[in-house]
């Protein structure tokens, strides 16, 4: 049968009442690649020189601890390492000096300059460490130095009305000297890095490696190696502290065959075919420094300097000394105990 007329009106009503369907929003095109030559060039690039000015300007800050027993040939070796006289001993020493009767902490400052770049290098050198019949904790003084440098930076940091650039006599280098004897570390090596490898970055180095022959050199590098190892003793560079696999697979090279480095250490030169190089002098000949058929000090020199001298600061700031400063500010409620000094000056300001 036909629809009548009313069911059409019906239909005819309900059309006008149901929405239109709604048209799908456009969706907007993902941006092209930006073509700076198409763009014109905008200077982004410029960024690192503009940092590169800067830290020019303000100049660099690096401070190295040599500790070992006398003999060893640390000052030496500083000397080498930044080919100037910049060790303890090459700045006014005086001979007749006697051995300590206790640790006595000797910092000597200098300002290096190479290519137009400024370095305040500090040398931070330990007489008397490990000179004693009984050299039980020994270590102390040196753990107190470099907390109290800690120390320093933190109520800098702390203050009110702080520095622009607070001075920076935090120590980010630790070269610990091992006495060549070609068996194992000694109890006083192991109890030192024990102790200072959870305060600051120490670089394990074999000294006067010339009195061993390159297959002990090799056994004694690998002893050490494993004691370390099994002491649980972490030296620098620290596996944990790794950024990204590129770091890791450089840093891993390193711990694996480098550590410790096995280094001669010598500030005479010597001519060797028509060229002067910094060498010793032995009855068969001259042992070069710089050569790595020689001795490992290159790779050290290397190391130090050339790779992961930004990379030893970051570390003693992001690791060492963060750990220091959220220890302090715990232990006394968020603040270091105010001195004397700065009772009165906060009673005078209020």
């Amino acid at each position: 049968p036909c629809a009548g007329p009313v069911e059409s009106k019906k239909e005819a009503a309900m059309s006008e009442l149901v929405p239109e369907p709604r048209q799908k929003p456009v969706v907007p095109m993902k941006p092209m690649g930006i073509n700076a030559s198409l763009l014109g060039y905008i200077g982004i690039d410029t960024i690192i020189e503009q940092m590169r000015k800067k830290t020019m300007k303000t100049g660099f800050d690096f401070n190295i601890m040599v500790v070992g027993q006398s003999g060893l040939g640390k000052s030496t070796l500083v000397n080498t390492l930044f080919k100037s006289q910049v060790s303890r001993k090459s700045s006014g020493w005086n001979r007749e000096e006697k051995i300590p009767k206790t640790v006595e902490i000797k910092a000597i400052g200098h300002v290096i300059e190479e290519g137009g770049v400024k370095m305040k290098l500090t040398v931070i050198d330990t007489p008397g460490f490990g000179d004693q019949i009984n050299n039980e904790n020994c270590w102390e003084p040196i753990e107190k130095y470099i907390n109290e440098q800690y120390e320093k930076f933190l109520k800098e940091e702390v203050n009110i009305a702080r520095k622009k650039r607070i001075p920076d006599t935090r120590v980010h280098c630790c070269l610990y000297f091992i006495s060549p004897t070609g068996h194992s570390l000694r109890p006083l090596d192991l109890e030192f890095m024990k102790h200072l490898s959870k305060v600051v970055n120490i670089i394990p180095v074999i000294a006067k490696a010339d009195t061993m022959t390159l297959e002990e050199k090799t056994e004694f590098k690998q002893r050490v190696r494993k004691e370390l190892e099994v002491n649980g003793i972490e030296f620098y560079p620290q596996k944990e502290f790794d950024e990204d696999l590129e770091d890791k697979t450089e840093n891993d090279k390193i711990r694996q065959e480098s550590m410790p480095f096995a280094v001669v250490g010598s500030d005479k030169e010597y001519q060797v075919n028509g060229k002067r190089v910094l060498g010793r002098k032995t009855p068969w000949g001259i042992i070069e420094v710089e050569n790595l058929n020689h001795c490992e000090f290159a790779l050290l020199r290397d190391f130090v300097i050339r790779t992961h001298l930004q990379d030893l600061k970051e570390v003693t700031h992001n690791i060492h000394y963060e750990t220091y400063r959220a220890k302090r500010l715990n232990g006394n409620g968020g603040l270091p105990p105010m001195t004397v000094e700065t009772e009165e000056n906060h009673e005078s300001n209020l």
